[in-house]
């Protein structure tokens, strides 16, 4: 990601993106099946190297998640709907999902906002201390790798 951050040249907008960049942007999501690699960092990162710029490629990430989300949302539905019916009930997980969406959506909004104005640096840090903390506990034995 940083790699792919430093050297965008963002000459591309949203208008400018084709049906070949979303899919090898979707190609690469696929990725994210590797432990440890963000969907997201992967996608974006993609964008970049197409020359898309961040605004875009950020918005373009957020959009391919949607099928994804969507179609895990309704495999665990179906897989734990007689656990979701005797447990908290119905009511209570439809305002969960609800309230879930509405936070996301604020959260990517204040994102697209803060991404129009900086690069992904604080991001590409923030893995780097939280992936390298991770290791140090696996490392320690104070978590289990897997």
């Amino acid at each position: 990601m940083w790699f792919a951050d430093s050297r965008a040249t963002q000459r591309r907008h949203e208008s400018d993106v084709t049906w070949r960049d979303t899919l090898i942007i979707g190609i690469v999501q696929c990725l994210a099946l590797v432990p440890g690699v963000s969907r997201s960092g992967a996608t974006m990162s993609a964008g970049l190297l197409r020359e898309i710029d961040r605004v875009a490629v950020t918005r373009l990430s957020f959009f391919l998640s949607i099928p994804a989300l969507t179609g895990a949302a309704i495999l665990q539905t179906i897989a734990e709907f007689d656990q979701i019916a005797d447990g908290v009930g119905w009511g209570p997980t439809v305002v969960a999902t609800l309230v879930s969406f509405a936070v996301a959506f604020l959260a990517v909004s204040w994102l697209l906002r803060y991404i129009a104005r900086h690069t992904y640096s604080v991001f590409i840090v923030y893995r780097i201390v939280i992936g390298g903390f991770v290791l140090a506990l696996v490392a320690s034995g104070a978590v289990a790798p897997f």
